[in-house]
């Protein structure tokens, strides 16, 4: 086991624990930003840069800093290890740097795009990037494209996350898409636009609810079915009577807990297709949450605020 100091909380892991691991298990309070990283796949993250983290000691055998801030989501822990997190300048200041780089060339239409509310890019603009853009130059456009029949192409609001990558080599038996070329010019594409057909295809991303509805407009409810191709276990997305999605559940770092197959996502959308469970969690950080009050707890009794009198000496001050 390994004792790190995270922002002045110390916490014991086990060896081999990520730093990004180490601050999770103490809370969201610590915990750095990732939007390349995903725990249920492998060699993911390294790429977006915004969990960089500032080693100030390395450990209790080489108390010496790191040099650089490093990717916690790809460095381990070291016994008597303490990093800076939020508490650290540098990381504050580089983390703005690095959503500055990310909003680059991603189109500004927060308004009107149809991932408002459940959009983690948005969550780390808002909260780690700057009020202004110094960038006035025309940003990088692509056409969208069709890659399926549930599955539309747009890289224009692309990071390079990779992780529609990751999970088509992963959870399918077939890749048939990837990034092509280099630098400023790599895009996630398919070979001659070539047509994406899976069972779990819909885990990399899905048209059929592009503008249907805001997400704040709907109700999610966790329920299952029997399915022979995955767990099953998904999440429901209620307007009125109707399910207007179905989604794999989200673990509270936004990580799906378990990839769903395109038979539950696209063609079981009736309720009687599935065992409706109850209320999906919602994290209040985000605006699915308004209006939706099933983690509201009914206090058991209520106390009136004790009102003390100022004395004369308090009044005159």
């Amino acid at each position: 086991m390994a004792k790190v100091t995270i922002d002045g909380i110390e916490i014991e892991v086990p060896e081999g624990t990520t730093i990004l691991q180490a601050a999770r298990l103490i809370g969201p309070e610590v915990a750095p930003p990732a939007m390349c990283y995903h725990s249920k796949l492998k060699t993911s993250g390294g790429y977006c840069r915004t969990c960089l983290v500032e080693v100030t000691k390395g450990s209790e055998k080489d108390p010496r800093p790191m040099p650089k801030l490093v990717p916690s989501c790809r460095t381990t822990v070291m016994d008597g290890m303490e990093v800076g997190n939020k508490s650290s300048a540098k990381v504050v200041e580089a983390r703005k740097g690095v959503v500055e780089f990310l909003l680059l060339n991603h189109p500004l239409d927060c308004p009107i795009c149809d991932q408002a509310g459940e959009c983690h890019l948005q969550d780390l603009s808002y909260e780690n990037g700057t009020a202004k853009t110094r960038t006035d130059f025309e940003r990088r456009t692509f056409n969208k494209i069709d890659i399926g029949s549930k599955i539309q192409l747009h890289m224009t609001r692309c990071i390079l996350c990779y992780r529609c990558v990751k999970v088509a080599d992963q959870i399918t038996d077939k890749r048939v898409h990837g990034v092509l070329n280099r630098g400023e010019a790599s895009e996630i594409s398919t070979y001659i636009e070539n047509v994406i057909e899976n069972d779990f295809s819909g885990n990399v991303t899905d048209k059929t609810f592009r503008f249907k509805s805001r997400v704040w407009f709907t109700k999610p409810m966790q329920a299952h079915r029997d399915c022979d191709k995955c767990s099953g276990k998904v999440n429901l997305w209620f307007k009125g009577e109707e399910v207007l999605r179905v989604t794999g559940r989200k673990d509270q770092w936004g990580e799906v807990e378990e990839f769903i197959c395109n038979t539950c996502r696209f063609d079981k959308k009736k309720t009687s297709d599935w065992t409706v469970e109850k209320p999906a969690p919602i994290n209040h950080h985000s605006v699915i949450s308004a209006n939706h009050y099933e983690v509201f707890v009914k206090p058991t009794e209520f106390k009136l605020n004790v009102v003390k009198p100022l004395s004369i000496e308090e009044k005159a001050n």
